[in-house]
């Protein structure tokens, strides 16, 4: 099996993994917010959040940026066109063998179907 190794897209594909990291992303896809307004919306600790907003921007999913004591965090620049592109490639392998297969059951139920019904 061919090994796919890019250190940047292991850090984004395991910054994708958790629930509440994609929902942070989600948010900032609507408009920015401090780590305390993410931490409140989330029902979490300021220290957990934190924790997320660190593995989003070590991926390059988040930016932060401190103003006084608050520090705002925005959609980073991370576009994941390389994961999405890698992504794609499966999901068409996939399609290519559900067509083949759906093309062995039409074939197999064409043949069925003339030899009415029955096995040899």
């Amino acid at each position: 099996m061919v090994q796919f190794h890019d250190a940047h897209a292991d850090t984004a594909f395991a910054a994708l993994a958790d629930a509440t990291r994609r929902g942070v992303l989600e948010r900032l896809g609507r408009s920015d917010a401090s780590i305390t307004d993410l931490a409140q919306s989330f029902g979490m600790t300021l220290t957990g959040m934190k924790k997320h907003v660190a593995v989003l921007e070590q991926a390059g999913l988040v930016a932060t940026e401190k103003v006084g004591r608050v520090r705002t965090c925005r959609l980073g620049a991370s576009r994941l066109e390389a994961e999405a592109a890698w992504i794609e490639r499966y999901r068409a392998l996939w399609a290519a063998r559900f067509e083949a297969l759906d093309a062995v059951l039409a074939d197999l139920k064409q043949n069925n179907s003339s030899n009415g019904g029955h096995h040899d």
